[in-house]
């Protein structure tokens, strides 16, 4: 009797431990932004499921946020409020803006281990650029990506050239987007050479030209820019040309939605975009496409682009090492393969490159390379204090010049002085 009633106390207590165990499993809320075609919010939505159901001790609420501007005010207002999600893929380049706020923590703070100093090494030094300030981590590369060349293999060989070929620089752009361009008898276009969108974040697709070109648009400091230096324009005035001179564009502004269907539908036959549309182009393009480098001027160049992962300061201790926990799996290998594959953003570290998931999907897909490729000549997309004011300021200069408002170096020269005037007192 006295054996039965021990029995019954071990499996009373067991059951009162684990309601207990259940009762006290770690809330998280986690704000996630769709900003492209393809599987990711599927994705995502996947990939949480997957580790909540292996960690009972820990539930995500994984919140669509919209994209990547409401995200971001989505959890400022959320923040100033009192109630902050606790983790969030907010793009890399408002990090300035989220510390300025005081509302992330450096992940520095969480780094306890021998191994969690290896994870965070694992990254390209690419992506770390747009992560890291002052000495310390706030961000961890997830959804990012760098703009690449698409083109239309059938367009090339109707047009006279090598599918296999496509323009190797600014000039050659030019050269092919002349013979790409399809009029009718009345000269009305039905076919464009070329089209890199100006709508949405133009400063991001426009930074490859100014890579290109030489040059960068700010420091790593977050408090001074260089929009009206000679080769920033220079590059301004060569997208400008790309329609108004040459005529192997669109005139005006281009929207960045939708130019994948503009793409698809054989409207132009090459286009600038987000390796983070590559999945949405393999699954909707009727023809043949390429994947390419930006094409080069004075160098190769492209900025890198998209979202880190960010831990919220208000948030418990308990919910910091729990949101910790799930940034470091989802980021490893196996579930940063599956991302990439499943979106065509770029995995951020090497190692995922290495697995026999992603080693198989790139001997069948090759164009899913090229975005790593390129982040041998990647820098740092714009990123300053007061990121959003700064590059609206920018963004305007770059539709003052493109609809013929105002001249490429008179738009520069004034956004140079607006933002000036916001970044001051950050020096």
């Amino acid at each position: 009797m006295r054996m039965l009633s021990v029995r019954n106390a071990v499996a009373t207590s067991a059951l009162l431990f684990g309601v207990a165990t259940s009762a006290a499993a770690v809330d998280l809320e986690f704000y996630f932004p769709v900003a492209v075609g393809g599987k990711a919010a599927d994705t995502i939505q996947a990939l949480t499921d997957e580790y909540v159901a292996a960690n009972s001790d820990v539930n995500i609420d994984a919140v669509y946020a919209g994209s990547y501007k409401d995200t971001v005010t989505k959890a400022l207002t959320a923040a100033r409020g009192g109630k902050p999600p606790q983790l969030s893929v907010i793009l890399s380049v408002d990090m300035f803006t989220l510390i300025d706020e005081g509302i992330i923590m450096p992940f520095d703070e969480l780094i306890k281990t021998d191994e969690d100093k290896a994870w965070l090494a694992s990254f390209y030094p690419a992506f770390m650029e747009n992560s890291q300030t002052g000495g310390k981590t706030y961000g961890i590369p997830f959804q990012r990506s760098t703009p690449v060349l698409y083109w239309n293999k059938e367009a090339f060989a109707e047009a006279g050239l090598d599918p296999e070929a496509p323009p190797a620089n600014w000039q050659e752009t030019i050269e092919m987007g002349k013979k790409l361009v399809k009029k009718d008898d009345s000269g009305n276009v039905s076919r464009w050479g070329v089209r890199i969108p100006s709508s949405g974040f133009p400063y991001w697709l426009f930074q490859g030209l100014t890579t290109q070109n030489d040059v960068t648009l700010a420091n790593s400091d977050g408090n001074q820019t260089y929009f009206d230096d000679p080769k920033v324009v220079e590059a301004l005035q060569y997208l400008v040309d790309l329609s108004q001179k040459h005529e192997v564009m669109a005139p005006g502004i281009i929207e960045w939605g939708a130019t994948p269907k503009a793409f698809f539908e054989g409207q132009t036959a090459m286009m600038w975009t987000s390796t983070g549309n590559l999945t949405n182009v393999r699954a909707n393009a009727p023809f043949d496409f390429g994947v390419g480098l930006l094409p080069a001027n004075k160098r190769r160049g492209a900025p890198t682009g998209g979202g880190n992962f960010y831990i919220f300061e208000e948030a418990s201790d308990e919910q910091k090492a729990a949101a910790f926990e799930f940034v470091k799996w989802i980021t490893e290998p196996e579930q940063s393969a599956k991302w990439t594959i499943a979106t065509g953003y770029v995995a951020p570290r090497a190692d995922t490159w290495e697995t026999d998931t992603m080693k198989a999907y790139t001997t069948d897909f090759p164009p899913a390379l090229v975005a790593r490729d390129q982040l041998e000549f990647a820098v740092a997309e714009l990123s300053t204090y007061e990121n959003q004011r700064v590059t609206a300021v920018f963004n305007d200069a770059l539709a003052a010049a493109i609809t013929g408002a105002k001249s490429a170096e008179e738009a520069l020269a004034e956004a140079q002085k607006k933002a000036d005037a916001i970044l001051k007192d950050y020096r």
